[in-house]
C-alpha cells in the first residue's frame, strides 16, 4: 500500500534505518530538493506501479551486477518496464559474461539489500568498486524515481540534479548504455 501523504524535506527518522536518513541529509547538504512518499515494501517493479500513480515517476530498475570472476561491479539504471537482456550489455561493455552480483557485494559495496538497490547507495562506496551504467532512456527523463537505501520510501529527484551534484559528488562516473 502507498501512503499518499509526500513529504519534500526530512521525514521525521526515529523509526528509520540510518542509512536512510544518511541520504536525506546528503540531499540536503548537496541541495538536491526531493519528493517522497512511504509506503509497503516494493522489492519488485511490479508493486511499484502504485508508487508511479502517487509519485509521478516509475522507480526506475536497479540491477547490481559482476563479472565472472567477481572483480567489477556494475550497478545498472534502466526504465522500470524495459527487458534486459545480459548478452546486449555484456557486448556493449565487451565483458565477456555478466551476472547478477550475490548480496554480500551489495551490501559490503553500497549498504543496501536487494529489493532496495538505489542510485543512492553509492553513496557509501568510497572505494569506487562499483561502476554506473544508465540506461539512455533514463537520462532523457525529467527525473528520476528511486529508494533512499530502503525499499519503503520511494523519491523523485531531478535527473539533472542527480547527474550534475550526486554523481559529481560520490565520484562515479557512469556510462551510457542503450538496452
Amino acid at each position: 500500500m502507498v501512503h499518499t501523504e509526500l513529504f519534500t524535506e526530512k521525514p521525521d527518522c526515529t523509526d528509520r534505518l540510518p542509512k536512510e536518513e544518511r541520504v536525506y541529509d546528503l540531499l540536503y547538504t548537496l541541495a538536491i530538493p526531493f519528493i517522497g512518499v512511504d509506503h509497503d515494501v516494493a522489492p519488485t517493479i511490479e508493486a511499484c506501479r502504485e508508487i508511479k500513480d502517487v509519485l509521478g515517476v516509475m522507480p526506475c530498475k536497479n540491477l547490481f551486477l559482476r563479472n565472472r570472476q567477481k572483480t567489477e561491479f556494475y550497478l545498472l539504471l534502466l526504465p522500470g518496464d524495459k527487458k534486459f537482456v545480459t548478452k546486449d550489455l555484456s557486448r556493449q561493455l565487451q565483458i565477456s559474461r555478466l551476472s547478477f552480483a550475490e548480496p554480500e557485494f551489495m551490501e559490503k559495496f553500497l549498504d543496501i539489500t536487494p529489493g532496495s538497490a538505489s542510485i543512492l547507495g553509492l553513496m557509501n562506496d568510497g572505494q569506487h568498486r562499483v561502476h554506473l551504467l544508465i540506461d539512455e532512456e533514463i537520462l532523457a527523463e525529467e527525473s528520476i524515481g528511486c529508494h533512499p537505501c530502503i525499499n519503503t520510501t520511494s523519491l523523485k529527484i531531478q535527473t539533472a540534479d542527480i547527474v550534475e551534484k550526486f554523481i559529481k559528488y560520490t565520484g562515479h562516473p557512469y556510462t551510457a548504455v542503450h538496452l
